[in-house]
Protein backbone atom coordinates (compact mmCIF):
# COMPACT_ATOMS: atom_id res chain seq x y z
CA UNK A 1 0.00 0.00 0.00
CA UNK A 2 1.16 3.73 -0.63
CA UNK A 3 2.54 5.42 2.30
CA UNK A 4 0.50 8.28 1.32
CA UNK A 5 -3.01 5.88 0.41
CA UNK A 6 -2.95 5.14 4.15
CA UNK A 7 -4.02 8.61 5.68
CA UNK A 8 -7.68 9.88 5.86
CA UNK A 9 -6.44 14.06 4.99
CA UNK A 10 -2.85 15.14 4.10
CA UNK A 11 -4.08 18.17 5.94
CA UNK A 12 -3.92 16.24 9.30
CA UNK A 13 -0.94 13.88 9.89
CA UNK A 14 0.50 12.31 12.96
CA UNK A 15 2.93 10.49 10.88
CA UNK A 16 6.10 10.55 13.52
CA UNK A 17 3.98 10.77 16.34
CA UNK A 18 3.26 7.33 18.86
CA UNK A 19 0.54 6.41 20.92
CA UNK A 20 -0.40 3.86 23.68
CA UNK A 21 -4.40 3.42 23.70
CA UNK A 22 -4.82 0.59 26.23
CA UNK A 23 -7.85 -1.62 25.91
CA UNK A 24 -7.53 -1.54 21.93
CA UNK A 25 -9.22 -4.21 20.62
CA UNK A 26 -13.04 -3.58 21.32
CA UNK A 27 -15.22 -0.48 21.46
CA UNK A 28 -13.58 3.49 22.27
CA UNK A 29 -10.40 1.94 22.16
CA UNK A 30 -10.47 -0.04 19.27
CA UNK A 31 -11.56 3.05 16.90
CA UNK A 32 -9.13 5.39 18.70
CA UNK A 33 -6.52 3.36 17.87
CA UNK A 34 -7.65 3.27 14.00
CA UNK A 35 -8.20 6.69 14.04
CA UNK A 36 -4.65 7.34 15.36
CA UNK A 37 -2.77 4.89 13.15
CA UNK A 38 -5.41 6.78 10.27
CA UNK A 39 -3.38 9.56 10.47
CA UNK A 40 -0.02 8.22 10.54
CA UNK A 41 0.80 7.49 14.43
CA UNK A 42 2.14 4.76 15.33
CA UNK A 43 0.30 2.70 17.80
CA UNK A 44 0.66 0.17 20.49
CA UNK A 45 -1.93 -1.17 22.70
CA UNK A 46 -2.94 -3.95 24.85
CA UNK A 47 -5.99 -6.31 25.70
CA UNK A 48 -6.15 -9.20 28.49
CA UNK A 49 -7.07 -11.15 25.61
CA UNK A 50 -4.15 -12.34 23.34
CA UNK A 51 -6.49 -14.10 20.73
CA UNK A 52 -8.51 -10.79 20.54
CA UNK A 53 -5.34 -8.73 20.26
CA UNK A 54 -3.72 -11.23 17.83
CA UNK A 55 -6.71 -10.98 15.48
CA UNK A 56 -6.96 -7.18 15.30
CA UNK A 57 -3.37 -6.64 15.39
CA UNK A 58 -4.02 -8.90 11.71
CA UNK A 59 -7.15 -6.88 10.64
CA UNK A 60 -4.79 -3.27 11.65
CA UNK A 61 -1.72 -4.76 9.72
CA UNK A 62 -3.99 -5.96 6.36
CA UNK A 63 -4.83 -1.98 6.67
CA UNK A 64 -1.63 -0.88 6.49
CA UNK A 65 -1.37 0.38 10.01
CA UNK A 66 1.83 1.04 12.05
CA UNK A 67 0.36 -1.20 15.32
CA UNK A 68 1.83 -3.25 18.09
CA UNK A 69 0.33 -5.13 20.93
CA UNK A 70 1.01 -6.49 24.35
CA UNK A 71 -1.18 -9.01 26.78
CA UNK A 72 -1.70 -7.13 29.82
CA UNK A 73 -5.13 -6.71 32.36
CA UNK A 74 -4.50 -2.93 33.20
CA UNK A 75 -6.28 -3.73 36.59
CA UNK A 76 -2.38 -5.51 37.42
CA UNK A 77 -0.27 -2.87 38.71
CA UNK A 78 3.06 -5.36 37.95
CA UNK A 79 1.55 -5.77 34.37
CA UNK A 80 1.02 -2.09 34.13
CA UNK A 81 4.86 -1.84 34.90
CA UNK A 82 5.54 -4.16 32.45
CA UNK A 83 3.39 -2.54 29.74
CA UNK A 84 5.04 0.75 29.63
CA UNK A 85 8.55 -0.71 30.05
CA UNK A 86 7.74 -2.58 26.74
CA UNK A 87 6.08 0.84 25.16
CA UNK A 88 9.67 2.41 26.22
CA UNK A 89 11.80 -0.32 24.14
CA UNK A 90 9.03 -0.05 21.25
CA UNK A 91 9.27 3.80 21.06
CA UNK A 92 12.64 4.43 21.83
CA UNK A 93 12.34 6.26 25.32
CA UNK A 94 9.59 8.53 24.00
CA UNK A 95 5.92 8.95 24.10
CA UNK A 96 3.34 11.45 22.53
CA UNK A 97 0.28 10.07 23.14
CA UNK A 98 -1.39 7.96 26.63
CA UNK A 99 -5.02 7.33 25.48
CA UNK A 100 -6.58 5.78 28.89
CA UNK A 101 -9.29 4.37 28.29
CA UNK A 102 -9.62 0.69 29.86
CA UNK A 103 -13.08 0.55 31.78
CA UNK A 104 -15.53 -1.85 33.57
CA UNK A 105 -18.38 -1.40 35.30
CA UNK A 106 -20.79 -3.50 37.65
CA UNK A 107 -24.64 -2.55 38.01
CA UNK A 108 -25.95 -2.41 41.44
CA UNK A 109 -27.48 -0.48 43.79
CA UNK A 110 -25.08 0.62 46.61
CA UNK A 111 -26.00 -1.36 49.40
CA UNK A 112 -25.18 -4.63 47.44
CA UNK A 113 -21.60 -3.97 46.20
CA UNK A 114 -18.92 -5.93 47.78
CA UNK A 115 -15.52 -5.14 49.13
CA UNK A 116 -14.54 -7.03 45.55
CA UNK A 117 -16.66 -5.64 43.82
CA UNK A 118 -15.58 -1.69 44.84
CA UNK A 119 -11.53 -2.55 44.57
CA UNK A 120 -11.66 -3.97 40.88
CA UNK A 121 -13.83 -1.05 39.80
CA UNK A 122 -11.51 1.15 41.37
CA UNK A 123 -8.44 -0.90 40.55
CA UNK A 124 -9.75 -0.64 36.19
CA UNK A 125 -11.36 2.22 35.95
CA UNK A 126 -8.92 4.79 37.99
CA UNK A 127 -5.99 3.32 39.94
CA UNK A 128 -4.82 1.68 36.29
CA UNK A 129 -5.34 5.45 34.74
CA UNK A 130 -3.29 7.28 37.59
CA UNK A 131 -0.36 4.75 37.45
CA UNK A 132 -0.34 4.57 33.92
CA UNK A 133 -0.09 8.14 33.40
CA UNK A 134 2.28 8.43 36.47
CA UNK A 135 4.66 5.92 35.10
CA UNK A 136 4.62 6.83 31.34
CA UNK A 137 5.57 10.89 32.52
CA UNK A 138 9.36 10.02 31.62
CA UNK A 139 8.11 8.82 28.06
CA UNK A 140 5.70 11.90 27.63
CA UNK A 141 7.84 14.28 28.81
CA UNK A 142 11.10 12.96 26.91
CA UNK A 143 8.58 13.47 23.29
CA UNK A 144 8.55 17.44 23.43
CA UNK A 145 5.05 17.08 22.92
CA UNK A 146 3.17 14.95 25.09
CA UNK A 147 -0.64 14.48 25.33
CA UNK A 148 -2.81 12.02 27.61
CA UNK A 149 -6.37 11.87 27.14
CA UNK A 150 -8.47 9.98 29.93
CA UNK A 151 -11.83 8.25 28.32
CA UNK A 152 -13.95 9.18 31.47
CA UNK A 153 -18.20 9.02 31.19
CA UNK A 154 -20.77 11.56 31.83
CA UNK A 155 -21.82 9.44 34.93
CA UNK A 156 -18.88 11.20 36.37
CA UNK A 157 -20.64 14.64 36.33
CA UNK A 158 -24.05 13.55 36.64
CA UNK A 159 -26.46 10.59 37.73
CA UNK A 160 -27.40 8.17 34.87
CA UNK A 161 -27.97 5.05 36.78
CA UNK A 162 -24.52 3.46 35.88
CA UNK A 163 -23.82 2.68 39.71
CA UNK A 164 -22.12 4.75 42.21
CA UNK A 165 -19.09 3.15 42.52
CA UNK A 166 -18.61 3.92 38.35
CA UNK A 167 -19.54 7.17 38.38
CA UNK A 168 -17.34 7.67 41.44
CA UNK A 169 -14.19 6.16 39.43
CA UNK A 170 -14.78 8.41 36.35
CA UNK A 171 -15.49 11.78 38.51
CA UNK A 172 -12.01 10.85 39.97
CA UNK A 173 -10.94 10.78 36.60
CA UNK A 174 -12.19 14.31 35.60
CA UNK A 175 -10.38 15.95 38.52
CA UNK A 176 -7.02 13.62 38.32
CA UNK A 177 -7.52 15.31 34.16
CA UNK A 178 -7.74 19.10 36.07
CA UNK A 179 -4.73 18.83 38.36
CA UNK A 180 -2.63 17.12 35.79
CA UNK A 181 -3.34 19.35 33.09
CA UNK A 182 -2.10 21.84 35.39
CA UNK A 183 0.70 19.96 37.18
CA UNK A 184 2.38 18.75 34.03
CA UNK A 185 1.99 21.72 31.42
CA UNK A 186 4.88 22.61 32.57
CA UNK A 187 6.64 20.05 31.01
CA UNK A 188 4.72 20.24 27.32
CA UNK A 189 2.47 17.95 28.34
CA UNK A 190 -1.31 18.70 27.38
CA UNK A 191 -3.96 16.55 29.24
CA UNK A 192 -7.81 15.92 28.64
CA UNK A 193 -10.56 14.22 29.12
CA UNK A 194 -13.32 13.13 26.94
CA UNK A 195 -16.58 12.44 28.81
CA UNK A 196 -18.55 9.99 26.78
CA UNK A 197 -22.80 9.71 26.96
CA UNK A 198 -23.83 5.82 26.44
CA UNK A 199 -21.66 4.02 23.22
CA UNK A 200 -22.57 0.54 22.22
CA UNK A 201 -19.77 -1.13 22.77
CA UNK A 202 -19.48 -4.95 24.62
CA UNK A 203 -19.74 -2.92 28.19
CA UNK A 204 -23.07 -1.51 27.18
CA UNK A 205 -25.83 -4.03 26.52
CA UNK A 206 -29.82 -3.52 26.90
CA UNK A 207 -29.47 0.37 27.03
CA UNK A 208 -31.86 2.58 25.64
CA UNK A 209 -30.31 5.24 23.90
CA UNK A 210 -31.91 9.19 23.94
CA UNK A 211 -31.11 12.28 22.17
CA UNK A 212 -28.89 13.31 24.02
CA UNK A 213 -25.40 14.41 22.85
CA UNK A 214 -22.39 11.75 22.55
CA UNK A 215 -19.55 13.00 23.83
CA UNK A 216 -18.91 15.73 25.93
CA UNK A 217 -15.05 16.94 25.77
CA UNK A 218 -13.99 18.61 29.23
CA UNK A 219 -11.62 20.20 30.63
CA UNK A 220 -9.09 21.48 27.63
CA UNK A 221 -5.68 21.95 28.51
CA UNK A 222 -4.94 25.83 30.01
CA UNK A 223 -3.14 28.03 27.86
CA UNK A 224 0.51 28.50 28.66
Amino acid sequence: MAESSRFKDSRWSLHGMTALVTGGTRGIGNATVEELAGFGARVHTCSRNEEELNKCLKEWEDKGFVVTGSVCDASSRVQREKLIEEVGSVFHGKLNILVNNVGTNIRKPTTGYSAEEFSNLLATNFESAYHLSQIAHPLLKASGAGSVVFISSVAGLLHIGSGSIYGASKGAINQLTKNLACEWAKDNIRTNCVAPWYIRTSLVEHVRFSNLPTVLFTYLQPLR
